[in-house]
């Protein structure tokens, strides 16, 4: 599933179809295509893991979900899989296996920017204000609540937790206060990491958690769990990543 950073990452590369006229629109997704044709793209905007696409009246938002894929020019999976594919005079979008869906609403009402950590609107203190209404969460739920931190997935929340030294299965309620901020601040700090070795195609060499079985600073074997209601999978050190009580 593509994490925030990947959608910033889309987002620069569709740059050039802004204020170009869809000329025809199609795919198996359950929308109606004919209110995408004929419309020019006037902005290219992404909220936590959903792209966005808007017309002067219409907003045409994918998730990915866990398989979804795209690709610019270029037709690359088969027809069965592609859900929306997006044709202009120059140049052509397809978008595969993923979740369509048309807003008609003006998005300041459907999201709150302030949730996404990759947003210059980006606020810590509302995400302190939603996390004290959860003190029972796991710390590894809450971080992939998307309506705390959009755009926060499995390896930003295993890196993120092995940064600050905070064991995934701790309430949020348990976390001391200074750790809470240095949480966030993290959270963010890392996502902008994550895009810039994104970009340079060396993600992995700079993980220090995720997928990784010896911690770095205590050199013992890492922990591989599945945590928390989401089930997600962990990766942490039970000697330096401290479970608050």
């Amino acid at each position: 599933m593509p994490e925030g950073p990947s959608i910033v990452m889309l987002k620069e590369l569709v740059a050039p179809f802004e204020g170009k006229k869809i000329v025809a629109a199609l795919g198996n997704a359950k929308i109606d295509f004919g209110k995408l044709t004929g419309k020019k793209i006037a902005a290219i905007k992404s909220f936590g893991k959903h792209f966005l696409l808007s017309t002067p009246d219409i907003t045409v938002r994918i998730h990915f979900l866990l398989f979804g894929s795209y690709s610019v020019n270029e037709q690359t999976k088969p027809a069965r899989s592609l859900r929306l594919q997006l044709q202009f005079k120059k140049g052509v979008l397809y978008f595969y296996t993923c979740f369509v869906k048309l807003i008609e609403d003006d998005l300041v009402k459907v999201y709150d920017w302030r949730a996404d950590v990759m947003n210059d609107k980006w606020n810590a203190r509302k995400a302190i204000q939603k996390l004290k209404l959860v003190p029972d969460t796991l710390i590894c739920d809450a971080l992939l609540d998307q309506n705390i931190f959009a755009g926060v997935g499995n390896i930003i929340k295993n890196e993120v937790l092995y940064r600050t030294g905070i064991h995934p299965e701790t309430t949020v309620g348990s976390i001391p206060a200074l750790k809470l901020s240095a949480l966030l601040k993290q959270t963010r700090l890392y996502s902008f990491d994550f895009l810039k070795w994104k970009k340079a195609n060396e993600l992995k060499q700079h993980l220090l958690a995720h997928t990784k079985k010896i911690c770095n600073r205590c050199h013992i074997p890492l922990i591989n769990k599945a945590t928390g209601k989401t089930k997600r999978r962990s990766f942490f050190c039970s000697n330096c990543q401290v479970k608050y009580q």
